[in-house]
C-alpha cells in the first residue's frame, strides 16, 4: 500500500468517526483557543473589577496601564477574536478615564480603534459590548477639532447594544447616562429602572454591584432635574 493511499484511509477514517460522534449527540472536542479565550476573557474582567471598585483612586492610573499591557498580549495570543479585543479597549478606555486631560486622548483613540476591529470581527460578541463601549466613548470625547467625539454616532451605537442586548445593566444603564447628560431625564430614569433590574451576570458579582450603586446614584440625579 503506497503512501498516498493510506493517508486517504486515515482521512476517510477520521471522517467517518467525527460524523458518528456528531449523529450520536456525542460532543467533538472543539479548538484549545477557544477555553483559552474564555479564561483570558475572566483574567481581564476580574482585573478591572478589582482596580475599578476596590484599589484606591491613586493607583488605578498605573494599575490600568499594567492591565492594558497584560490585555495586549492576550489580544495578540488569541489574534482575531473580539472578545480579547473588547477588554482590551475597556482597559484602555478605563486607563484614559484616570489619565484625563489632553493626554489621555492617544489612549481614548487606542480604545476607539480596539472596539471598531471588535465590531468588524463580530459585532454581538459579550452582548454587543463593543457598540456599546465605543458610543461611551463617542459622547464623552470631545468633538472636532480636539477629538472625535460626536452625539449622534453616541446614539446611534448605544440604541445598537440595546437592540442586542436590552435588558442588559451596562446598556441601559449607559444609555441613561447619554440621556441625563441631554436633557432627557423621564426617559434616563426609565432605562435606569432597568438597569437596576437586570439580572445577575455569572461571575460579575462585584462589577454588578458597583454599576447598581452608580446607576441608584445617577436615578436620585435624574429625579432631581
Amino acid at each position: 500500500m503506497n503512501t498516498l493511499h493510506l493517508q486517504r484511509r486515515r482521512w476517510i477514517g477520521a471522517t467517518a468517526a467525527l460524523l458518528a460522534a456528531a449523529s450520536l449527540g456525542l460532543s467533538i472536542p472543539q479548538p484549545a483557543q477557544a477555553a483559552g479565550v474564555d479564561d483570558a476573557v475572566q483574567e481581564l474582567q476580574q482585573g478591572w473589577e478589582n482596580i475599578r471598585y476596590q484599589a484606591p483612586a491613586a493607583e488605578r492610573e498605573k494599575r490600568f496601564e499594567a492591565l492594558a499591557a497584560r490585555a495586549s498580549a492576550l489580544s495578540k495570543a488569541h489574534a482575531g477574536k473580539a472578545e480579547t479585543l473588547i477588554w482590551e479597549g475597556i482597559i484602555v478606555s478605563s486607563w484614559a478615564g484616570e489619565k484625563g486631560g489632553l493626554g489621555a486622548l492617544p489612549l481614548v483613540k487606542q480604545a476607539k480603534a480596539l472596539y471598531e476591529q471588535a465590531i468588524q470581527i463580530d459585532g454581538k460578541a459579550l452582548d454587543g459590548s463593543a457598540y456599546n463601549s465605543l458610543g461611551v466613548l463617542y459622547y464623552k470625547v470631545p468633538g472636532w477639532p480636539i477629538g472625535f467625539g460626536d452625539k449622534k454616532k453616541a446614539a446611534e451605537l448605544l440604541q445598537k447594544a440595546l437592540t442586542i442586548n436590552p435588558q442588559g445593566i451596562d446598556p441601559n444603564f449607559f444609555y441613561a447616562e447619554y440621556l441625563l447628560d441631554n436633557g432627557k431625564a423621564p426617559e434616563a430614569t426609565t432605562h435606569l429602572q432597568k438597569a437596576l433590574a437586570a439580572p445577575d451576570r455569572p461571575g460579575r458579582a462585584l462589577a454588578d454591584q458597583g454599576r447598581r450603586d452608580e446607576a441608584r446614584a445617577l436615578l436620585q440625579k435624574a429625579k432631581a432635574s
